[in-house]
């Protein structure tokens, strides 16, 4: 098979694997704190032992330990999410974190907008006002507002990963597992925790099949898919993610909160287009 071809095939199973986070999260009844630091100490043996087999080296520096941070936030909010909202509120609201990688830039890096970006950047934010629209009882509204920071947190970590060198981001995306595992296993023996076969293998298939194995494929991939490819695909995860918890719990979206999500994953991803066809408008960041 043709390179580009396979890289493209393991990125798209990449993404449906990533899509399965909502459905396991929603059938385990344990702290969100508690599922986030037992999916990462998984996923960080899975990782260690992919960069072990494969030889790839990995450096914990200064950069990596700032991305190792904010992919722990990432990862506590995002599962946070789940738990206050519904799933597809959960995955479209981080799947902003390309806008505020753009927001980033500018403020950080001096970039300039134009005129596509805050179009873009209008679009994504009356997506996102929609959601607010939807089932406003406290906990949605919360997990809306913790979703959100979930994509602040991707987008810096996006930005350390394409600022720092290769052995810094692999132990950069080590150290996101180390200190998730640190912060959420804790909380096992201050929380509630309803040990059941359900429940174990759930969390098992939060670290190998929605954490660990994707990650794997990712960095294989990456090496041969395009990186507008990469991104597109990757909008797979908002679009499967909840159809999963529908299929599996009967979870539904709401009205407001669909059309939001149309709007948002639309302008996401021909923000995107644009950017490869504007190679001169792209910023210096990933």
């Amino acid at each position: 098979m043709d390179p580009k071809r396979k890289a493209i095939l393991m990125m798209l199973l990449c993404a449906t694997m990533w899509s399965t986070g909502g459905i396991f999260i929603k059938l385990i009844p344990w702290s969100p704190f508690v599922i986030a630091g037992w999916r990462s100490f998984i996923s960080a043996g899975i990782v260690f032992l992919f960069l072990k087999l494969w030889k790839i080296s990995f450096r914990f520096d200064r950069r990596a330990a700032l991305n190792g941070v904010l992919m722990c936030g990432t990862f506590l909010c995002f599962v946070g999410a789940n738990k206050l909202t519904t799933a597809a509120n959960a995955i479209v609201l981080q799947f902003t974190a390309p806008m505020f990688l753009m927001v980033y830039s500018t403020i950080l890096f001096h970039e300039k907008f134009r005129r596509a970006d805050l179009i873009a950047v209008f679009c994504t934010m009356g997506g996102i006002a929609l959601f607010f629209f939807d089932q406003l009882r406290p906990g949605y509204l919360l997990g809306n507002c913790v979703a959100i920071l979930a994509g602040a947190a991707m987008a810096g970590m996006y930005l350390t990963i394409g600022k720092a060198g290769d052995d810094s981001a692999m132990g950069g995306m080590l150290l996101g597992h180390i200190f998730t595992a640190a912060v959420g296993i804790p909380f096992t023996f201050f929380t509630p925790v309803e040990i059941s076969t359900t429940s174990i293998l759930c969390i098992l298939g939060l670290g190998i099949i929605q954490l660990g194995i994707p990650y794997i494929l990712l960095v294989i991939s990456s090496r041969n898919c395009p990186p507008l490819a990469c991104s597109l695909l990757g909008a797979v995860e908002p679009l499967l993610n909840p159809v999963w918890v529908f299929l599996f719990s009967g979870e539904r979206p709401g009205l407001f909160a669909l059309f939001g999500g149309v709007i948002v994953i639309a302008s996401v991803t021909l923000w995107c287009i644009w950017q490869n066809k504007h190679p001169t408008a792209q910023t210096n960041t990933p």
